[in-house]
Formats: structure tokens, sequence, C-alpha cells
């Protein structure tokens, strides 16, 4: 029982998408309600700020998708490079790979007659042997053993930004306006901000109201900067939109 409760904390397939989620969904809020508070600082109209909170939304979420999906790729086309040069060294190089194990287990504590049986079980089965110069040398984990794919990592970006970063937009959206539709906007997007910040528990550690609070001021500290941006850049251009 005790080892099941220490298992389920371990992320299963669908947890290793919950850090693309949580992230998203941070960006997704503070950029948006950036937006929003700019707009506020320098007074412009509730209609300019649905049309630029919409775009950042799509534009902005679009860019960290494909951000995302490229960086992946290109991770996971360097370690199948890396792969395949392995087992082109196992083949010419034999005896300098089996040195290489034999070092990578006597830093993990073997040595003597256990170490030698290990080197030889290890350098037995091809497969095996890579993966362990892989893991133990380069610190890759093999392809196969990745139960993710770099797109559907993107879409759960995409859809994290554009459905969480859409909060501090609703109350524009569905009719509020002046200074109460930004008041609204700004109490959705500190819980937000604290929810889905103290989430992050969930792949950092640490725990909830230190990790909420942590993200509720830091995108208060954008909110501010945002607006005081907005609001001075009024002031020296006397735009007004």
């Amino acid at each position: 029982m005790e080892h099941e409760k220490i298992e389920n904390k371990h992320l299963t397939t669908a947890g290793n998408y919950i850090a693309d989620f949580i992230y998203g969904a941070n960006d997704g809020l503070i950029t948006t309600f950036a937006i929003i508070s700019a707009s506020a600082g320098a007074g412009i109209s509730a209609g300019v700020v649905i049309v630029l909170g919409l775009a950042n939304l799509f534009a902005d979420g679009f860019s960290m998708a494909t951000s995302n999906y490229l960086g992946m790729k290109s991770r996971r086309n360097f370690e199948l490079d890396q792969k395949r040069i392995e087992e082109a060294e196992i083949i010419d190089h034999p005896e300098e790979e089996k040195r290489e194990i034999r070092e990578i287990y006597e830093k993990k504590g073997f040595h003597g007659a256990d170490l030698e049986k290990v080197v030889e079980i290890v350098s037995s089965n091809k497969e095996v042997w890579v993966k362990e110069m892989l893991i133990g040398e380069l610190g890759i984990i093999p392809e196969e053993d990745i139960k993710t794919t770099p797109f559907n990592h993107a879409v759960t970006t995409f859809f994290a930004f554009a459905i969480i970063g859409f909060i501090p937009l609703a109350p524009y959206i569905f009719g509020y306006t002046g200074k109460p539709s930004f008041y609204l906007s700004a109490g959705l997007t500190a819980l937000m901000l604290f929810l889905v910040g103290g989430s992050r528990t969930k792949v950092t550690g640490g725990g909830f109201l230190k990790n909420g609070s942590q993200m509720l001021f830091f995108g208060g500290c954008a909110a501010i900067l945002a607006y005081g941006i907005g609001f001075l850049v009024h002031q020296l251009t006397g735009i007004n939109v």
C-alpha cells in the first residue's frame, strides 16, 4: 500500500504534459493581462483591448507552441544522431566502449568481479549496451523510452495559453465597460495566477501557497510595469484610441 502511494507521485504519460499546460497557462495569463494593463494605462478603448488581446492569444500562443515543437524536435533529432554514433562505435571500437561502460558502473559503486560481470552482461546485448552508453555517458533518454511527442506538447501549450489566457479578456468580451472591466479582469487574473502558479507543485514540488504567491507576485509586477508604460506613453504622446 505504501509503495502504491509512492508510485502515484510519479508522473504518468499524461502527466508529462503538465509542465506544458502550466507554463503555457502562466504565459497566457501574464501576457494577456499585460496588454490589458498597458491599454488601461494608456486609456485605450475596450474594443481595441479586445482586438489586441485576441491577437495575442492566437499569435503568441501559436508562437510558443511552434517554439516548443521545434525545440523538442531538434533535441530528439540530436539524440537520434548520438544513438547512431554510439551504435557505430560499439561495432568499430568495442574494447574502448567496454572500458567506458566499466567506468560508468565504477562510478555507481561496482567493483571487482561484480563490475566485470555487469560489463559482460551489458556488452552482450547491443541494444542494452547502446542505451547504457546514451544514459550513462551522455545523459540521453533513448527515443523509444519517451512516451510523448513534440506535436502533443505543442498542442498542449497552445490550448493552455489560449484557454487560460482568455480569462483576463472575458470581462471585455462579455460587455463590461470602463474601469469595472479592468478591475474584474485584474481580480480574475490574480486568482488564476495564484491557482496555476500553485499547481506548479505537480512539476517542481514545493508548497502550493508558496508557488502560487510567487507567480502572483511576478505576474503583478509585469502588470504594473505594463500599466506604467502605457500611462507614460499616453502622457508623452497624448494618444487616446
